[in-house]
């Protein structure tokens, strides 16, 4: 379905349920839909009118796909949603509910084990139903960034939205195949993880603008500034489990945010990107507070890194590395390697600013150190400008690429305050401030800015922690991405058991144990029984913290589905 503006979803279903099938009606298209078979799954982009009554009615407001496991088809709707705001005049909904529909009456002809499987899987859906920080766009593909967005071809917008979509930004990209083969595109929804936020000025520091106006030279006219951020799929995972780059140079929490102001007709956006060290290393889960990091010795080592980069560089051109990890411990052997690498590139920069050491006890105004090593280089890639004529007036040509180890805290302080100074220019541009003046000087404002960029930072931090079952999670993930492959040749429970040879430590030390209490039995007899005991709960104590300590990987629980690199 086409309007004015491009190719546009159908935005309200109604889902009829039978004994045999689903069927999903356009609400305002009551002739446009398709059913599912509930003993295959199979779809068929036709509707049977002759189905009679159906047993169950509900609205809903989106399918994001179907998975196909052992015993048959799940399908994934979108029960719940909320609009959050608009992106370049378009609206943008959150997820707040789904649920997955299921299609597997094969299930009662399945094995045992088919069955224990199916079960298995089955939780990682529920654990799927509740992904946080999903976003999706009726009107427009948001997988796109503004400048990008401009760079198309006219007619680029008449194309089903899932043909316009970056696939890199794509959640529900494995899930939509079978909506995809059926070429039911008016209801294929690309969905978006990350985060979308939008502060409105309605005029840009008000009450300051009455007091000293011929100072601000502003003109009264709303200022939105929106925040939008875009996870990437390659290599997604929850931190611990999922660190560094694959093979291919993809890095897990690797995430574009963009910041668009919108004024007066005009539109600017400045890109940053951010993702873990894009070496191979991990950070497996035990039992110590604060696993250590180890770093993997590949052959392939350096050809990583240079893919990663490649990559960046064919996308935003100029990439300008900050990395933010402490230069001691486990943190600066990494940042050395990571140093090492990006070295033998030298169309790279690379910065190295030990956040915690220089910006300690919350001094992040020590963040000048680090811009003032960069500030040419920012000045330089700029930023993207259209004005009310669709005019581009200015392009970005580069990108910062910030990270600390989860590139989390550390990172999102420094990407708001490199958000901050580009966005003083982008004010200056446009006129909406003068020479002498910056956001920072209208407290109002800019505490509503840092806010932003707060909130911003919590639901990135939510959705690579993941939830307190952080190994489901990364099944879960590892599921719906399409990287482990559903198949009766293999279960997940045949995975990561027990390491017979990590026992021996703990039978060597209860062994130990029985010796000594033995002896004292022998040697002090009677009267020494206090002794003995004493004695014997403390070989007891010290075989179960060595088995823990042997063990504390395999105690942790370690995703069943996929290996970690």
């Amino acid at each position: 379905m086409e309007n004015s503006k491009g190719f546009r979803l159908y935005d309200r279903f109604e889902l009829q349920e039978f004994p045999d099938k689903f069927v999903v009606k356009s609400v305002d298209f009551p002739d446009q839909g398709f059913q599912i078979s509930r003993s295959t799954g199979d779809i068929n982009p036709n509707i049977d009118d002759n189905s009679g009554k159906p047993s169950k009615v509900s609205t809903i407001y989106g399918v994001a796909g179907t998975i196909r496991l052992l015993a048959g088809t799940y399908v994934l709707v979108i029960t719940s949603r909320k609009e959050v705001g608009t992106y370049l005049g378009f609206p943008v909904f959150r997820i707040m509910s789904m649920k997955f529909l299921c299609c597997n009456e094969a299930l009662r002809h399945s094995t045992f084990q088919e069955k224990r499987d199916e079960s298995y899987f089955m939780t990682l859906l529920k654990t799927v139903e509740s992904t946080p920080g999903l976003y999706f766009s009726y009107d427009t593909d948001i997988t796109l960034n503004v400048q990008r967005r401009f760079s198309l071809t006219d007619g680029w917008t008449s194309k089903p939205t899932w043909k316009q979509a970056d696939p890199r930004f794509v959640w529900n990209k494995n899930l939509l195949e079978d909506l995809i083969e059926c070429k039911l595109d008016s209801f294929i929804i690309p969905v978006v993880q990350g985060n979308i936020l939008l502060l409105f000025v309605a005029y840009c520091s008000y009450s300051l603008a009455l007091v000293h106006a011929e100072q601000l030279k502003m003109k009264k006219s709303p200022i939105s500034i929106t925040l939008i951020s875009r996870r990437c799929t390659r290599r997604l995972g929850t931190r611990m489990w999922r660190r560094g780059a694959n093979l291919s140079g993809d890095t897990a929490n690797f995430i574009e945010t963009e910041q668009v102001l919108e004024t007066e007709g005009f539109i600017s956006s400045f890109l940053q990107v951010r993702g873990s060290i894009p070496l191979l290393w991990e950070q497996i889960v035990d039992l110590s507070y604060k696993p250590r990091l180890n770093i993997i010795n590949h052959e392939e080592t350096s050809k990583v890194v240079e893919r990663h980069f490649n990559d960046l560089q064919q996308r935003y051109g100029e990439v300008i590395v900050v990395d933010l990890t402490d230069k001691h411990g486990d943190e600066g052997e990494l940042s050395v390697a990571y140093a090492n690498e990006v070295q033998k590139l030298p169309s790279l920069r690379f910065i190295s600013f030990d956040f915690h050491h220089s910006c300690g006890n919350s001094n992040f105004e020590n963040l000048e150190l680090l811009y003032d090593q960069i500030s040419a280089d920012i000045q330089k890639q700029g930023y993207f400008l259209v004005d009310s004529e669709g005019a581009i007036l200015e392009e970005q040509k580069g990108v910062i690429r910030s990270n600390c180890i989860d590139c989390l805290d550390r990172t999102n302080v420094t990407q708001s305050y490199l958000a901050r100074k580009s966005l003083n220019a982008q004010l200056l541009r446009v006129g909406a401030l003068s020479s002498t003046e910056c956001i920072s000087m209208f407290d109002e404002d800019y505490e509503k800015f840092k806010t932003l960029w707060v909130e911003h930072g919590d639901e990135i931090s939510l959705e690579y922690s993941g939830t307190h079952a952080l190994k489901r999670d990364l099944d879960a993930i590892d599921l719906i991405s399409g990287r482990y492959n559903v198949n009766r040749g293999s279960s997940p429970f045949q995975l990561n058991g027990f390491d017979p040879a990590s026992y021996l430590p703990v039978a060597s030390v209860l062994l130990l144990g029985g010796l000594v209490t033995s002896f004292t039995l022998s040697q002090a007899g009677r009267n020494a029984q206090q002794f003995v005991s004493t004695v014997l709960w403390a070989g007891l104590t010290a075989g179960v913290m060595a088995m823990v300590k042997a063990n504390g990987r395999q105690l942790c629980c370690r995703p069943r589905l996929c290996a970690l690199l």
